[in-house]
């Protein structure tokens, strides 16, 4: 590989990419490579160019990555992050140059990671200062309904990200609790679930703070029904077992939904981890009246009881068994925040892992968590503090990026909504690679090396290869 590195300084330095690097033009049969790298000063960075040479035959000594782009599967949708009061409360006390700076850093296309999607929360979240709904207690006709509250901080904040990701971002809200007096502990926190004789007036509910949001020139591609129904927290949540929640979308949300003239909106069922995944999907989707309302299945990558290790197989399982229903990460984040780990090496890696594991499992997009926290991986009314790609230090103005930002990066940046994922698959296990061909014809492959060794190997395409080396710890994206 031609040895052009450009220090991530003068590429890509607190988001703003100041060497168009991303968009020079290279000649057929040119490989162009770009890394994030451990122990080194490489945030996507210009790597260089490697170009393919004829290959009919590897040998098992020889490491591959091999791409088929005759063989398509799911359609890539995007990448993007929570957009929670959490952040825009962070967000509105920094100086309007780094408020800039950071829309730039996530929705940019050419100068930051064109991130082209977005998550909200509908009533209060753990990531809010406060709990607050829109109505008021005990109106179950909704007369009162009212966003004033996310007037102040998310509404604008949702708007400055959509200028600034070119006037369109794919958004779904997810609501944590009902208010209070609809639930049977008559508590928005730990729990509880939804009292029968509020089921209308919940489902009435969404379609309300749709439609008050496009009032406020905000589109909503879609909906969940429940963050986490299966967890009893100590922040708002509210639990639904898979046959309830299966029967309050087909009884009562996916009609509402219809009736007032949302039909088009995707609506998303479980929104929560791995390890239930399947039987919650065969729940929802083996009935023919439930499965008509749902786009697809949201999941999530906290699994407690799973001893560490990520149930990717439940993604295949899912999508094997349920070909026609879309798989969406809907949350993701590095928990148990302490600012020592800013710079840990780990909080890339995650993602990168999951991310091509996913994907290559079916998935076909991606959503963190916030996209900005402070200085205390907050605010959080609840205390439950964690990690964000970006921190803001708010009593100085500065933005802190994690390599978090730039692993997600090396996937948001190159891989274009509307792509196709194409067969992909690695000679050894330290090597994870997926892949993708975008709309305009061309090939991204992310490649992540595991092994903190340098790990020489080729990219192989149709009888064709050219030789790239993964520096050890890394991210790459090739593109031709």
């Amino acid at each position: 590989m031609k040895s052009t590195w450009i220090q991530a300084a003068t590429v890509l330095l607190a988001g703003t990419i100041t060497v168009d690097a991303f968009a020079q033009p290279k000649p057929q049969g040119t490989v162009q490579v770009f890394t994030t790298a451990y122990n080194t000063s490489y945030r996507l960075a210009d790597a260089g160019t490697a170009v393919f040479t004829s290959m009919p035959q590897p040998v098992e000594t020889q490491v591959c990555v091999f791409v088929d782009p005759s063989k398509k599967f799911q359609t890539f949708l995007g990448i993007g992050g929570a957009l929670t009061d959490a952040s825009a409360e962070t967000f509105y006390k920094l100086p309007a140059d780094k408020q800039d700076e950071l829309l730039k850093a996530y929705f940019d296309k050419k100068n930051g990671i064109a991130y082209t999607v977005a998550r909200t929360n509908i009533n209060s979240c753990d990531f809010s200062s406060d709990m607050y709904t829109y109505v008021n207690e005990g109106d179950a006709s909704l007369a009162s309904f009212d966003i004033a509250h996310d007037k102040k901080y998310k509404i604008p904040f949702i708007k400055a990200a959509m200028k600034a990701a070119g006037g369109k971002l794919t958004l779904f809200a997810s609501p944590w609790s009902p208010p209070a007096w609809m639930k049977t502990n008559n508590n928005m926190l730990q729990g509880g679930k939804l009292k029968p004789e509020f089921f209308s007036t919940w489902a009435l509910y969404y379609t309300k703070f749709i439609k008050a949001y496009e009032k406020e020139g905000i589109p909503l591609w879609g909906i969940s029904i429940q963050n986490e129904p299966m967890a009893t927290q100590t922040w708002e949540s509210c639990i639904y077992s898979a046959e309830e929640e299966r029967d309050f979308l087909k009884n009562h949300l996916g009609p509402t939904m219809v009736k007032e003239g949302l039909a088009a909106k995707k609506i998303i069922v479980w929104d929560h981890n791995r390890d239930l995944m399947y039987q919650r999907a065969q729940t929802y989707f083996n009935d023919p009246l439930a499965a008509k309302y749902a786009w697809g299945i949201g999941f999530h990558w906290y699994e407690p009881w799973s001893g560490g290790t990520p149930m990717y197989d439940n993604v295949r399982l899912v999508n094997e068994a349920f070909p026609d229903k879309h798989i969406f990460f809907t949350e993701g984040c590095a928990e148990s925040f302490n600012d020592s780990g800013y710079h840990n090496w780990k909080l890339g890696e995650k993602y990168s892992e999951n991310m091509i594991q996913d994907f290559n499992n079916g998935m076909v997009g991606f959503t963190d968590w916030n996209i900005l926290l402070d200085e205390t991986g907050g605010p959080n009314h609840v205390g439950n503090f964690c990690f964000a790609p970006v921190h803001a230090d708010t009593k100085t103005g500065a933005l802190i990026y994690t390599n978090a930002y730039y692993y997600i990066g090396h996937f948001s940046k190159f891989i274009q909504p509307g792509a196709k994922r194409i067969a992909c698959s690695a000679s050894r296990s330290q090597l994870l690679s997926t892949a993708f061909v975008n709309p305009d014809g061309k090939t991204v492959v992310v490649v992540m090396n595991r092994s903190d060794k340098d790990t020489p190997y080729f990219l192989w395409v149709k009888g064709r290869a050219a030789s790239i080396t993964a520096k050890g710890n890394s991210l790459s994206t090739l593109i031709f």
